[in-house]
């Protein structure tokens, strides 16, 4: 059994811990999990973890100072990391998006890189043929929405774009917030629609029944009054009591004031055109003091299965939420782990489920917790 003393538990059980580098995000494929880490030297490590309780590591990549690939998709035997510059040295030219090719999950290959301007690429999605991205580009002030075809992976062609009204400068446009803080997070794609969260621009629903020409179908900003920028909206894939819902994780990052911390909304969709926040969730406890950074919501695991949600909380580790019930989300499950080794807290960065039902959940500073309910 591995340690896991100086942790609180309450429904999960840990399988493993893997030392690496602090986490950006951790996807799994099949028998292989891919970990995106948050600073260079550490750019992307593959996994094996067929044998669950024993990962292994099969190979690692590397990025060059001023930038981070800490953000990560696999499907079809490809693998897509982002290149975005990152932290004081950042550079722009290195920003874009890079495709391997996982055949030999020992030896990734790469396929592609295709460059944008800007920063780079922040987060996106991939579906094993187009990949949902939000890039900089020149003439644009923040990230916007782009779909990419990656039919031939070798030569990924962009398929269509949307960007908020006000973000196109270089077309004659004006934005109406100050400097970045409307910008695409990062879109979900569920049947011919996108989720798109935006920043401190709330969040879109995009019809994409055609890519060339994505159509805004609603938006909904609560931020302000709400002091935290939107980072994910995930349809549930499936009706709950007869109703379509979104769930939405605000960031604890980016405050517009200080304040307490994030939390997660659940938003009624059932009538597209009028989304409609209608309960939320927060960690026990937890009261309208101003926290710092990095204390509350951060991401939910897009793989949704069932009615409970794991939801990556920062420094709150793990939280299971159930929705099962909607109008009264409650935490059926949790896991805080130990403070890693170099850090001062805990701060579970990204989560997801694999095809057993097994939950990996990265650490911004260190390793990766495999677990599984109990």
């Amino acid at each position: 059994m591995p340690d896991v003393s100086g942790a609180s538990v309450r429904g999960l059980r840990q399988v493993a811990y893997f030392d690496c580098p602090g986490g950006g995000q951790v996807v799994v494929d099949g028998s292989i999990a891919c970990i995106a880490h948050m600073k260079a030297p550490h750019g992307t490590s593959v996994v094996d973890v067929r044998d669950p309780a024993s990962p292994r590591l099969l190979a690692s990549l590397d990025v060059p100072p001023g930038t981070h690939s800490h953000k990560v998709r696999a499907a079809n035997r490809l693998m897509l990391v982002n290149r975005e510059g990152h932290g004081g040295d950042a550079r722009k030219e290195a920003g874009g998006l890079l495709v391997f090719d996982l055949s030999d999950p020992s030896r990734p290959r790469e396929l592609a890189f295709w460059r944008c301007g800007g920063l780079g690429v922040h987060r996106f999605t991939f579906d094993g043929r187009y990949a949902y991205i939000s890039p900089e580009l020149e003439g644009y002030v923040g990230n916007i929405v782009m779909i990419l075809d990656l039919a031939d992976p070798a030569r990924p062609q962009e398929v269509g774009r949307w960007w908020m009204p006000g973000q196109w400068t270089g077309g004659g446009e004006t934005p109406t917030w100050s400097g970045r803080q409307h910008r695409c997070h990062h879109p979900i794609r569920l049947g011919d629609r996108l989720y798109v969260s935006y920043w401190h621009g709330g969040f879109v629903i995009l019809d994409i029944a055609d890519m060339a020409k994505p159509r805004l179908v609603s938006g909904l900003d609560w931020s302000p009054p709400f002091i935290t920028p939107t980072h994910t909206a995930l349809p549930v894939p499936f009706p709950l009591q007869g109703r379509r819902v979104l769930l939405v994780a605000d960031e604890d990052v980016a405050k517009l004031e200080p304040g307490p911390p994030s939390f997660l909304w659940l938003v009624d969709i059932t009538d597209e055109r009028r989304p409609t926040p209608f309960a939320s969730f927060q960690v026990e406890g937890v009261d309208g003091e101003p926290q710092p950074e990095f204390t509350g919501c951060h991401q939910p695991s897009e793989r949704v299965t069932g009615t409970e949600i794991p939801v990556a909380w920062f420094a709150h580790g793990l939280r299971i939420v159930d929705i099962a019930r909607p109008h009264a989300p409650r935490e059926v499950a949790h896991f805080l782990p130990p403070v890693p080794e170099g850090s001062t807290r805990v701060s579970s960065n990204d989560v997801c489920v694999d095809d057993r039902g097994l939950i990996y959940l990265i650490d911004r500073g260190r390793g990766l917790h495999v677990l599984e309910r109990v």
